[in-house]
């Protein structure tokens, strides 16, 4: 297979997608934490969010990663991704155990109506709800995204392998298809149907917030492009001028909708459906278009803003920072004491939200930076042990040394593997 390398351009190092992924972390634990800075990081841009980014760039990056190998190896990397989808869902579990257990006694006994309501089902049906929810079939709030990342993941294989056999041109279109039926009750069939076979009686709206068979085009896309980066000299050309201004004038339009400030008729509330996060409506795709191509568009004046501290080290180490920023969540939520804001939330304010933001940030960094520290000992062992015998061939080839999801990952080898970091989700 070595005439793949041949045509394959060099894969090199992007720390800036890391970096965007702890962004989009930083971003997510603002608008989750119950202070009133979540109301300025909620949807600020317009009609996109920190969870549309994060899945976009985590997909990207596997499929980057994997698109390569998959054409020499696509056993080895079945087992990768499906072993790192186990990984992930043993991380669920571990949070579905702190929430049965320490949230739940702590919300009956305080009677925190915060904590309370995010666990009616279970509190009320609590031997359906633990079963449901090692089927991933019961996603209380919060404890949504990890469900579908495992998901998305388990498939991620069957997606590529599909993508190098029949083209990725019938790939997205099937995935556009099943994002058209996502738009007329998809879930809803599907649901019906998982509740005669399993006779789980589990709602529709305790399944989780995201229609997973809209957010598939998401990853989709995001593994497309991340297969195309790693396979194409020049994946895209120079965006012309007459797009990009579109595009900001469009994303404009949107953010003057999000506020209210374009009359009664093109609101949040008017619009609805076609706006929504949880199904990504078409005005909702038509809006993380335009906002991508304005992105890409400033990408050179961008990357140097993004590709800093505390980003990089928190973007490597994104599982890890995800399930500690849900615990700094609950916490916050146990802290409420009864005050609401205009919208009817209950949040802190003063010196608690500073307290919990300063806890919350601090906390992440320390858990990030360890993270990666242990994992540039892990391997810096390996490639002592590695070096005797293979020289200077890369390390590509050594089961477990190219880390899951890391772009920092040189992918066939070269300079870049030097820079190995592994990174979650």
């Amino acid at each position: 297979m070595s005439h793949i390398h041949i045509h394959l351009p060099k894969l090199e190092r992007r720390p800036e997608l890391d970096a965007l992924r702890g962004l989009f972390l930083v971003w997510m634990t603002l608008t989750h934490l119950p202070t009133r800075f979540s109301d300025f990081v909620n949807q600020p841009l317009g009609f996109v969010s920190s969870a549309e980014g994060f899945v976009f760039i985590s997909a990207l990056l596997v499929g980057r990663l994997y698109i390569r190998e998959l054409k020499q190896n696509p056993a080895n990397v079945r087992a990768r991704l499906w072993k790192r989808s186990l990984n992930i869902y043993g991380y669920h579990l571990l949070m579905l155990a702190l929430v049965f257990t320490v949230v739940a006694g702590f919300a009956v006994h305080t009677h925190k109506m915060a904590l309370t309501n995010l666990l009616t089902f279970y509190l009320a049906h609590p031997v359906v709800a633990i079963v449901g929810s090692l089927l991933l079939l019961y996603c209380p709030p919060l404890l949504d995204i990890l469900p579908m990342y495992v998901t998305f993941l388990f498939l991620t294989p069957a997606i590529l392998s599909a993508a190098v056999r029949f083209g990725w041109r019938w790939i997205l279109a099937a995935s556009g298809v099943v994002w058209l039926l996502a738009q007329f009750g998809l879930r809803d069939v599907v649901h019906n149907w998982i509740v005669h076979i399993t006779h789980l009686p589990i709602p529709l709206q305790e399944t989780g917030a995201f229609n997973l068979f809209a957010w598939q085009a998401l990853w989709t896309v995001g593994l497309w492009l991340g297969a195309r980066t790693a396979t194409e000299k020049a994946v895209f050309g120079k965006i012309p001028g007459w797009l990009a201004a579109t595009s900001a004038a469009l994303c404009l339009a949107f953010i003057g909708i999000r506020f209210g400030w374009l009359g009664p008729h093109l609101t949040q509330q008017a619009l609805g459906l076609k706006l929504d996060k949880w199904q990504i409506g078409p005005l909702r795709v038509i809006n993380l278009v335009t906002f991508t191509i304005v992105v890409y568009w400033l990408r050179k004046h961008l990357v140097p803003l993004v590709a800093i501290e505390p980003f990089l080290t928190l973007g490597k180490a994104s599982l890890k920072v995800f399930c500690a920023h849900l615990f700094f969540v609950f916490a916050g939520l146990a802290l409420l004491y009864g005050d609401f804001n205009a919208d009817g939330l209950d949040q802190l304010h003063g010196i608690p939200a500073i307290a919990l933001l300063t806890i919350t940030f601090g906390s992440l960094i320390i858990v990030a930076t360890k993270e990666v520290r242990k994992k540039r000992a892990a391997q810096q062992k390996l490639r002592m042990n590695a070096s005797p015998a293979a020289g200077t061939s890369s390390t590509d080839g050594m089961p477990g040394t190219r880390m899951e999801l890391s772009s920092t990952d040189a992918g066939c080898g070269g300079p870049a593997t030097s820079e190995l970091a592994k990174s979650e989700l």
